[in-house]
C-alpha cells in the first residue's frame, strides 16, 4: 500500500548484529541493511503478529535474492523457525500498526514540545517587556502592599470531576483504548473460531478442547502481554495446530521397577 513504512535505526549499518551478518556472509554491511529492509518489509506486509506460515529460510533467501541471509538472521536472533512457520521476534515492538502509531505519537509530541518551548520564549519576552514598561511608568507609593493575584481559572472546582491518578478511575477500555487486553481467565474464542482459523491458513479438524484452551490461557496470562481479540484467536489457532502436530510421547519403562521373578522350572531340570 502506498505510503507504508517501517522503523529502522539510523545507525543500523554499525549495529554489532549487522557486522556479524556481514562477516558470516562475506558481504558489504550496506547490502546487509538492504536485505534486512526487504525481510522486515515482507513481514510488515504479509503478517499481523510476526508469523509467516508456510515460509522457510530458503523462501526468504529466494524472495530477497540473497542466499544464506535467513540463516544469518537466525544466528543473530532476528529470525526464528517454529514448525513450518517463520517468526519475527518482538514484531509488536517494531512492526505493525501499534509500533508505527507509537513512533508517530513520539514525533508529534516532540513537535508539540518544540512549538510550546518557542511560544513560551515569546511569551516570556513579552511579559518581561511589559514589566519593564510598568516599572518605568508606575510611581512607587510607600507602604502600599500588593494585592494577591488569583491565578485560578475562576469558579468552584467540580466535585464530580474524575481523575485517574487521584481516585483510580480508568475510562472504559482502560489502557487498552485501542482494543488490546491481557489474557483473562474468562476469555473464549468466537463461536465460528474454527472457520475463521481456516481463513488464516490453520485447519483445525475439531473444536478447541477445554484442556487446550486452559493450557493456552495459563501460558499467556503469565506472560502478561496485551493483544487484540483477533490476534489472541490467531495465536490460539497456531498453538493448537502446533500441539496437535507434535508426536505423542511413548510411555517409557521405569528403570527403577523390579520385575517379578520367574519361578517356573524349565523341562529337563527337575530332580
Amino acid at each position: 500500500m502506498a505510503g507504508d513504512w517501517i522503523k529502522m535505526r539510523a545507525d543500523l549499518h554499525t549495529h554489532p548484529k549487522v557486522v556479524r551478518m556481514a562477516s558470516a556472509l562475506k558481504a558489504d554491511r550496506l547490502r546487509i541493511v538492504g536485505g534486512l529492509h526487504s525481510a522486515w518489509c515482507l513481514f510488515d506486509v504479509h503478517s499481523v503478529d510476526g508469523f509467516l506460515d508456510g515460509y522457510s529460510a530458503d523462501t526468504i533467501d529466494d524472495l530477497i535474492g540473497f542466499p544464506g541471509f535467513a540463516r544469518a538472521m537466525m544466528a543473530v536472533g532476528w529470525l526464528e523457525e517454529e514448525g513450518e512457520s517463520l517468526v519475527m521476534p518482538r514484531f509488536e515492538a517494531h512492526n505493525g500498526q501499534s509500533a508505527k502509531r507509537r513512533a508517530q505519537d513520539a514525533d508529534r509530541k516532540r513537535n508539540v514540545r518544540k512549538a510550546s518551548a518557542s511560544e513560551a520564549d515569546k511569551n516570556r519576552t513579552r511579559e518581561e517587556k511589559r514589566r519593564e514598561d510598568l516599572k518605568d511608568k508606575t510611581p512607587h507609593i510607600g507602604d502600599e502592599k500588593n494585592k494577591p493575584v488569583d491565578n485560578s481559572g475562576g469558579g468552584k472546582p467540580d466535585p464530580h470531576a474524575t481523575n485517574s491518578v487521584i481516585d483510580g478511575y480508568v475510562p472504559s477500555g482502560g489502557s487498552g483504548a485501542l482494543g488490546k487486553f491481557t489474557m483473562p481467565d474468562s476469555w473464549t474464542p468466537d463461536p465460528d473460531f474454527t472457520k475463521r482459523a481456516a481463513l488464516w491458513g490453520v485447519n483445525l479438524k475439531t473444536d478447541v478442547t477445554p484442556f487446550e484452551l486452559a493450557d493456552f490461557i495459563t501460558y499467556w496470562k503469565a506472560e502478561g502481554k496485551a493483544f487484540h481479540h483477533d490476534q489472541w484467536q490467531q495465536k490460539l489457532a497456531r498453538s493448537v495446530q502446533l500441539s496437535r502436530t507434535k508426536p505423542a510421547r511413548t510411555q517409557q519403562r521405569d528403570v527403577n521397577a523390579v520385575p517379578e521373578p520367574d519361578s517356573e522350572i524349565p523341562p529337563g531340570f527337575r530332580g
